[in-house]
């Protein structure tokens, strides 16, 4: 279990109480941040660290990439489109702020959550040296564009084990529209290590889905579509014949290796993210 402090708790803990913690979540929604970069000095033997994206500062990254610290392993990061207007990303960490904490904790990875980010800002976020292992793309309203998920596959095609990209909305838009090939496929084709892939709220075209599970086979030990989101190619149609959704479960079944079907209700919908968050963040850093 990781150890939840406010600032006067933290700062009320003698120094062998703090030099010894190694799991430490700051996700608090309050403002300003719930700990100080000088306080974190003292916490040196710290291995998981969970606190929201706007208050991971490159005074943070830097202090935690020093050389009399012990590595960092797990980093869960909570980003809020909605309070960027009070908790902006002015400040956060660079990429070269990045590249410093991977050379000094070489087993970091990292979990980001992201809830209705825009595009423009998420692009912001995921730099090049980020060593992430999961991403939840959550939103109400903004869209996350075929570019996102894109540069997604291309830079984390090596760490990415986890995405899940919901859209809690009555539209469905469709990722691969405009493009030769779908960036859902080109991300299960691209990252090697993929083992969880949730989607609603996108268009999911049935002979992607197919794709994905023979891309993935048995390695892909979730997939979770909405049946709402899996729509059928009128043109692919004419030469199946039977029950398109039938012939769908048949060969994504036959792809992974186990029987599989659509998600039948709204249960993959997330009615409270922070606590997914929570769970999430809990589960990622016990596995170190």
């Amino acid at each position: 279990m990781l150890g939840v402090v406010t600032p006067c708790s933290l700062a009320s803990l003698s120094n062998p109480s703090t030099s010894s913690l190694e799991h430490l979540s700051l996700i608090d929604n309050q403002l300003p941040s719930l700990i100080s970069t000088i306080e974190l000095e003292r916490l040196i033997h710290l291995r998981s660290l969970s606190l929201e994206f706007c208050d991971f500062t490159s005074d943070m990254c830097r202090l935690l990439a020093c050389g009399d610290r012990a590595p960092l392993h797990r980093l869960s990061l909570l980003l809020n489109g909605a309070a960027l207007d009070v908790k902006p990303l002015d400040g956060t960490t660079t990429e070269d702020d990045w590249k410093a904490l991977v050379r000094r904790s070489t087993n970091l990875r990292v979990y980001i959550m992201a809830m209705d980010v825009c595009s423009q800002d998420l692009l912001r976020v995921l730099k090049p040296s980020v060593p992430l292992e999961r991403i939840h793309l959550d939103s109400y309203s903004m869209l996350v564009t075929d570019g996102v998920v894109e540069l997604i596959s291309q830079q984390y095609h090596k760490t990415l084990s986890h995405f899940i990209l919901m859209r809690d909305d009555a539209g469905f838009p469709d990722l691969s529209v405009n493009r030769n090939e779908d960036p859902l496929v080109l991300l299960a084709w691209r990252c090697v290590h993929l083992a969880v892939l949730i989607i609603h709220g996108y268009t999911v075209w049935s002979h992607n889905l197919v794709a994905i599970s023979r891309l993935r086979g048995s390695n892909l030990k979730v997939l979770e579509v909405s049946e709402e989101s899996i729509d059928f190619d009128p043109d692919q149609s004419v030469y199946i014949e039977g029950d398109p959704v039938h012939n769908l479960v048949k060969e994504v079944s036959l792809g992974l290796g186990r029987v599989w079907h659509p998600s039948m209700d709204n249960s993959v919908v997330l009615n409270e993210p922070t606590q997914h968050f929570h769970r999430e963040m809990q589960s990622f850093s016990a596995g170190m």
